[in-house]
């Protein structure tokens, strides 16, 4: 394998880490410096120095404007997330998050996982809005991360995808991984993480259509990458393969997809709740004008 992609998957690092200690002449093979384009061969001697450990990233109690809360009991915090805004912190972020807004407003959430995570049971991208629930106490906290990883939890997203998937009502079943190429980004790969998502198309326009999503597993990015894969991705992702021609003419800067309901067993007493979110206003505006016949 090369450097950069034998060295990720020896160490657990991501491959831009790799490619950086290559260039900074911290990875020898033999004793010579190795490129991140180089191979690594059997029976090469390989000497890698390793960066200092990144200092624990901490949480910011910081008001986060747009951000409502949806539902509040002893047990779960449920918010509405807006764009631009990460779950939690994370080396490299320096904008709002929801963990930091809720300590921001004077909610306490479980101390549970690391310590810029506690709380946090699922996540939603950065440029994806909608309905989150982080786990206040340490009893909802065992309970909702049981149930995202048994898939008890009903997870409905809806996207406005290019053209027209056919069929209309459909599964992808495809795994996930990191791009081969771009670290940033991830895509469908042989090997990859089981990923599995439905779909049904509710709406459908001239260069678009409405689909509700229903996810049975939640890898990162997994609706971007799946709609991709099918060469229908989601309007506005230019990251994934979106037309900017449409995305501009739709005014949207981000990918059109919403945490539109979650629905789980409450961990107080085990019955089920449903939490929905509205469409934020760049979203509306743009199905308004595919609605609009004169566009």
């Amino acid at each position: 394998m090369r450097v950069d992609a034998g060295l990720a998957k020896l160490l657990g690092l991501s491959r831009t880490v790799v490619a950086g200690l290559a260039e900074q002449g911290d990875v020898l093979l033999d004793g010579q410096p190795a490129a991140k384009s180089d191979r690594l061969v059997a029976g090469t001697w390989l000497e890698v120095t390793l960066p200092e450990p990144e200092r624990p990233v901490t949480v910011a109690p910081v008001l986060v404007e747009g951000m409502r809360i949806l539902h509040e009991d002893d047990d779960i915090v449920v918010v509405d997330k807006p764009v631009g805004v990460a779950a939690h912190p994370s080396p490299g972020w320096t904008g709002p998050t929801v963990i930091g807004g809720l300590a921001a407003a004077g909610v306490r959430v479980s101390t549970s996982g690391a310590a810029e995570r506690q709380g946090v049971v699922h996540r939603l991208d950065v440029g994806t809005t909608g309905v989150m629930v982080v786990a206040k106490s340490e009893h909802a906290y065992t309970v909702l991360k049981r149930a995202f990883k048994e898939r008890t939890v009903d997870k409905r997203y809806h996207a406005l995808v290019q053209g027209h998937p056919d069929p209309s009502v459909g599964t992808i079943d495809a795994p996930i991984d990191r791009h081969p190429r771009h670290d940033y980004k991830f895509a469908v790969v042989a090997g990859g993480k089981p990923s599995v998502t439905h779909y049904e198309v509710v709406e459908a326009f001239r260069a678009a259509s409405l689909v509700d999503v229903r996810l049975e597993t939640g890898r990162t990015h997994q609706i971007r990458v799946h709609f991709a894969a099918l060469r229908h991705p989601c309007v506005g992702d230019l990251t994934y393969g979106a037309d900017p021609v449409l995305a501009k003419r739709l005014h949207l800067s981000r990918q059109w997809l919403h945490a539109r309901s979650l629905s789980f067993d409450h961990p107080a007493d085990g019955q089920r709740v449903e939490f929905t979110s509205e469409y934020p206003a760049d979203l509306a505006a743009a199905l308004d004008t595919l609605r609009d016949e004169s566009w």
